[in-house]
């Protein structure tokens, strides 16, 4: 029992003050985080305006955006700590004793007291090293770095107050004190190796994997640990990586997108695609988990992030599955399933990734996904029609149902056509359609009366999340550019030529690569360290760049739902209280679904 559970009188007083505080800490950064949000939106909404109804726009507008994502960010991220958006991969500690999940948690800790000083001393400097001012904003230019700083300082003071809330004081100390040393021991030790910096990296960032330390964390005080083994980049240059890789304007989209969901969500234009899936497939055999699996594709046409699926079909499909017969296990395993399309049929933010990590055309990837995403979804269907049975058969609907449920769902169906459609067009950015369809969709929540709560709420939930994509994205930047100093990509190309350099050889070499990261790794990390190193390769060798690009992201969501990792898993596992290794196992034919479908897109193409 936690202390904010247990009653008040057996709570020690500094742990009762310590929750008390985070509370009204949280509180406050979910506030700015929202606000921060609202005024990105306004910033970028404005420029539209402009530029479309006055053929004008305001000085500014795409580095003031820019610079507030960098500050939502900031704010935002440590807000995530102790969630599922940390991106902590607990595979190893769940099975140690007690003992050894303590000692785990300290170390876990330990990444995070680095990647905490590593921000507030790397902005610091770069602060003091950096003139000039922005000739757009007219501000100086550390400030923007800064952010980053601040944001350091609140993540080790969101983890004192937990840590302290939980009463696990000398933990904390223990951590502290470990993280400092190592901090300061950077700065006055070398040891050499003779391994490429970037392989010490990537062994030190598998060491926070373990102990469950969340994966950003991991990855920035990797990238400073690796500074004693070598690393070129010093400390304010971690820094300035971390912060120039999120410093991107095609970045803001992400935010806009989960703002999409969220709002889409609680305004209940999402229960009308429920209703109008239900309509069209429920009477057929397995008929709720096939309304299941209609949803998740009308949904990703809205929305764009396969977690906010994941979640809104565990809450909203679970119970009702396992009322009409479905084991609780095959349930949860369907919704998590049928939830991977939604990073794959446009709009997706796996894809805006894919797209800053290898300046790939977003229109294009699109296109591709509206390819990819209906031929997944029919290998599930099938997959679902040979695994399960109904004992009681949802009812056929007529025509006049069909007519009124597709009529009520169009608000929501129409956004996705309208979104690609316009960036494949060249009318608007993707930037510009996501603040858009962000406009539309909080249109429909004041239609539909939502409260002034459920709005904040919705903002500050979209904010969030960004804040840790936006995190993971910055702190992968100098894995990255380890990785390309290291030529890596020219290792790659390498093996591929030893096994005949053949398109083949590199499809099948890329896919095997890729299905292993997807066991370790987030979808947005493998995206960011992966993408640029095995595109190169699967150009020289004659395959299609956006084909391939296909191939990446649906490589990378089958392994949201592969272990260890298996984020996709893990939401559904939070929401419905069920243990993650049960749905593991229960998930296997639809995984097996997911990879005949990944063969089929690989033989596509092949013949491009």
């Amino acid at each position: 029992m936690s202390p904010v559970e247990q009653p008040t009188a057996s709570v020690p007083r500094p742990a009762r003050l310590a929750a008390q505080l985070l509370r009204s800490l949280e509180a406050a950064l979910g506030a700015v985080a929202a606000a921060v949000l609202a005024v990105l939106l306004a910033v970028v909404l404005t420029a539209v305006v402009l530029r479309y109804a006055f053929g004008t726009g305001f000085i500014g507008s795409e580095d003031l955006g820019i610079w507030l994502h960098v500050a939502l960010i900031a704010v935002g991220a440590p807000l995530a700590l102790n969630s599922a958006l940390a991106m902590r991969f607990d595979g190893v500690v769940f099975r140690l004793p007690a003992h050894g999940r303590a000692f785990a948690a300290i170390g876990a800790d330990v990444f995070t007291v680095l990647a905490g000083l590593i921000l507030i001393f790397g902005s610091a400097r770069i602060a003091a090293m950096l003139g000039g001012i922005s000739p757009t904003l007219g501000l100086p230019e550390w400030i923007r770095f800064g952010f980053f700083g601040v944001g350091g300082g609140l993540i080790l003071l969101v983890l004192a107050l937990q840590r302290v809330a939980e009463e696990r004081g000398a933990a904390l100390l223990a951590a502290a004190a470990l993280g400092i040393v190592l901090f300061v021991a950077v700065g006055h030790a070398s040891v050499s190796v003779p391994i490429p910096s970037s392989i010490v990296l990537g062994l030190i960032v598998v060491v926070g994997l373990i102990v469950a330390a969340p994966m950003p964390h991991a990855f920035l005080a990797a990238a400073y640990l690796a500074i004693l083994f070598g690393s070129p980049l010093p400390e304010q240059a971690v820094v300035s990586t971390t912060v120039t890789s999120v410093s991107k304007f095609l970045l803001l989209a992400i935010p806009f997108f989960l703002l999409v969901g969220e709002l889409l969500t609680a305004s209940g234009t999402a229960a009308r695609i429920v209703t109008f899936a239900a309509s069209l497939v429920g009477h057929r055999r397995a008929g709720l988990a096939q309304t299941t699996l209609l949803t998740s594709v009308l949904f990703s046409g809205a929305s764009g992030s396969s977690v906010a699926n994941a979640a809104f079909g565990a809450a909203i499909f679970q119970p009702e599955l396992v009322k009409r017969g479905y084991p609780p296990t095959q349930a949860a395993a369907i919704i998590a399933a049928t939830s991977v399309l939604d990073n794959v049929i446009p709009p997706s933010i796996a894809f805006l990734i894919l797209a800053v990590a290898t300046n790939l055309s977003v229109g294009s990837l699109f296109v591709g996904g509206f390819i990819a995403g209906p031929l997944m979804a029919l290998c599930l269907a099938v997959a679902i029609h040979l695994t399960m049975r109904e004992a009681t058969p949802m009812p056929r609907a007529d025509a006049a149902e069909r007519r009124r449920s597709a009529f009520a769902a169009i608000p929501a169906l129409g956004l996705g056509v309208i979104v690609v459609v316009g960036i494949r067009l060249g009318v608007v950015t993707t930037t510009e359609a996501a603040a858009l369809a962000a406009l539309y969709t909080l249109f429909l929540g004041l239609g539909a009366r939502l409260r002034f709560t459920s709005l904040y709420v919705a903002f500050r939930k979209a904010a969030v999340e960004a804040a840790a994509i936006g995190l993971l994205i910055g702190t992968a930047g100098p894995f990255a550019f380890l990785l390309a100093t290291d030529n890596v990509s020219g290792v790659v190309s390498s093996m591929t030529m030893a096994l005949g350099g053949s398109a083949i050889a590199v499809l099948l070499l890329s896919n095997l690569v890729l299905l292993a990261v997807g066991l370790v790794l987030d979808i947005g990390a493998a995206i960011l360290l992966f993408g640029p190193i095995l595109l190169p390769a699967a150009v020289a060798a004659g395959i299609d760049p956006i084909g391939f690009g296909v191939i990446i992201v649906v490589n990378l969501m089958i392994g949201g739902l592969t272990p260890p990792v298996g984020i996709l898993v893990f939401v559904v596992s939070g929401v419905t209280r069920l243990p993650a290794g049960a749905l593991f196992s229960a998930i296997l034919p639809y995984l097996a679904a997911l990879l005949v479908s990944l063969a089929l897109l690989s033989a596509g193409t092949l013949l491009l």
